[in-house]
């Protein structure tokens, strides 16, 4: 059956039938009527497209217009008044995004975007329109800026604190060791200590108050050696935490390996070291003291000023430990060579060939950061952490050199004992403070460089895979660490989300739960959970 219906209006309707063979006519109509009705169709389909095209066309006009004109009148004059207006009214816009920008924008008026539209059709003023955008957008870009900061110092302030469960690992360990005598047993047992002076056994320092990370390292390091009776662990602590680590590791099972825990108040040095030591606490404590006031007094912007005093601020920075590694030689006077290892680092293979690396008579062997395409990684150049705009930095040394890092070193200590390095160490930290520390930016490592310069023999890359502890890393750098982070015989967390934080990355704590003893019952009480 087929309908035919008219252009102007349904009058009529023709149907027709086949059925059989058979034709029937329900309703006819003459056929000079169907031909001007089918003709009709044909005039509405080619009306329709010029129509269409003809309102684009239009439409096209209206949207490039209302892009230059400030009023509606304008519309029309660029309909009928060809490329003139156009140009009349650019050279409007011009002017007043130029005033705008010139001018002082009010930020106490500024407007949503839905509101500034509707300003600009009410008032139809393209200056106006102006000076509201500008001062949107300051207001938008100040609230942006506000909001880095603040995470800024979220995320400064998260790193810096104590996990709950951390500070409850302490306390009952602390209380283990009132009424437990093993927990006061001796460490290493008499019948180990000859080991700790002995150089035919490998030596690891730890320095670090942290118990939980401090047994991560010695677990992981264990787990992986493939001699782990030739190992011996120098601990280093505090006197607030000597107690709970000493207890952690008196009842603790560590297989074969012979762990020493040692704190500051146990050393007897001489007057002469006792003295550099106190004055670079001193020197270290007063240029803390310095960056804090600057932070709390300036109102300082999200910007590398701004993340330089927080750096400034940061555990690592302010840590009494961290400092003490310029100090290895007298720490250990009866040893020869020492691995020291960060408490942020696990070990996932045999490292036991650290100790047979030939330094060729330098102090150390360390890795630099020059796994990257360019050779040396981005940001571990000696320009990322000296001031070359002093002209002190900048004649003494290259800018272009790359940095060696610190937290997995192999150190020669009777060639340190033979430099001058601890004495060069306290010199510049000096000059530094007498320059206005600008010297360098904050952190422990710049005055490390300076101090150990031309005495760091390089290490296999292979060995470590650094920065776990850093959320904004480049897809290079994350691409890289992932492909190298199996093979990787040490794995350095290095950044402010360490993995026992609750700021930790997911794929970096998965790693280091792996030598958590979570059967411990310690560990249990105080919810340390994966």
């Amino acid at each position: 059956m087929k309908f035919y219906v008219s252009a102007r209006g349904i009058k009529r309707v023709v149907a027709v039938s086949k059925d059989a063979g058979k034709e029937s006519a329900k309703t006819t109509a003459p056929a000079h009527t169907v031909a001007g009705r089918r003709l009709s169709n044909r005039t509405v389909l080619v009306l329709g497209i010029v129509f269409l095209l003809a309102f684009l066309r239009v439409a096209v006009l209206v949207l490039e217009s209302s892009a230059v004109c400030s009023t509606f009148d304008c519309v029309g004059s660029t309909f009928f008044g060809g490329g003139d207006a156009n140009l009349k009214l650019r050279d409007e816009l011009t002017r007043a995004l130029i005033e705008a920008n010139d001018g002082n924008a009010n930020e106490g008026e500024a407007m949503s975007f839905n509101e500034l539209v509707k300003v600009l059709a009410s008032k139809q003023d393209l200056k106006a329109f102006a000076f509201k955008t500008k001062a949107m957008l300051s207001r938008m870009e100040r609230e942006v800026q506000s909001a880095r900061k603040q995470e800024s110092l979220n995320w400064h302030l998260a790193s810096h604190g104590v996990p709950q469960s951390l500070h409850c690992l302490c306390l009952k360990l602390a209380e283990e060791y009132a009424v437990n005598a093993m927990a006061r047993s001796r460490l290493p047992p008499p019948e180990f200590l000859s080991r700790l002076v002995d150089p035919a056994f490998r030596h690891i320092v730890l320095l670090t108050d942290n118990v939980l990370a401090a047994s991560v390292v010695v677990t992981s390091t264990v787990q992986n050696s493939a001699n782990p009776e030739k190992l011996v662990f120098h601990v280093v602590t505090d006197k607030k935490t000597y107690t709970p680590m000493h207890t952690w590791f008196a009842i603790s099972s560590i297989k074969s390996a012979v762990v020493e825990v040692r704190g500051l108040h146990h050393y007897d040095w001489s007057k002469e070291v006792n003295a550099g030591f106190k004055e670079m606490l001193e020197t270290n404590n007063l240029i803390w003291k310095q960056y804090y006031n600057i932070y709390k007094e300036k109102e300082l912007d999200h910007s590398e000023e701004h993340n330089r005093h927080l750096e400034a601020l940061r555990p690592s920075s302010l840590s009494l430990l961290n400092h003490l590694r310029i100090y290895i030689p007298e720490l250990f006077p009866d040893l020869n060579k020492v691995v020291l290892l960060d408490d942020d680092v696990i070990v996932q293979h045999d490292i036991s060939s650290l100790w047979e690396l030939d330094l060729n008579g330098k102090v150390s062997g360390s890795v630099f950061k020059s796994w990257c395409e360019n050779s040396c990684c981005p940001g571990n150049k000696y320009v990322n952490f000296l001031n070359f705009s002093h002209p002190i930095i900048s004649s003494n040394f290259d800018g272009g050199e790359c940095a060696w890092v610190f937290g997995v070193n192999i150190f020669d200590l009777e060639a340190w004992r033979r430099s001058d390095i601890t004495k060069t160490y306290h010199q510049w930290l000096k000059l530094n403070v007498k320059s206005g520390l600008t010297f360098w930016n904050p952190g422990v490592l710049p005055p490390a460089l300076i101090a150990f310069e031309g005495q760091v023999q390089p290490i296999d890359s292979s060995w470590l895979v650094t920065d776990l502890g850093y959320r904004h890393r480049s897809e290079e750098e994350i691409s890289s660490s992932i492909e190298r982070l199996e093979a990787a015989a040490i794995v350095h967390f290095n950044g402010p989300a360490k993995p026992w934080l609750e700021i930790g990355l997911p794929e970096g704590r998965s790693l280091w739960n792996r030598y958590v003893n979570f059967s411990d019952k310690f560990i249990r009480k105080c919810s340390i959970i994966e």
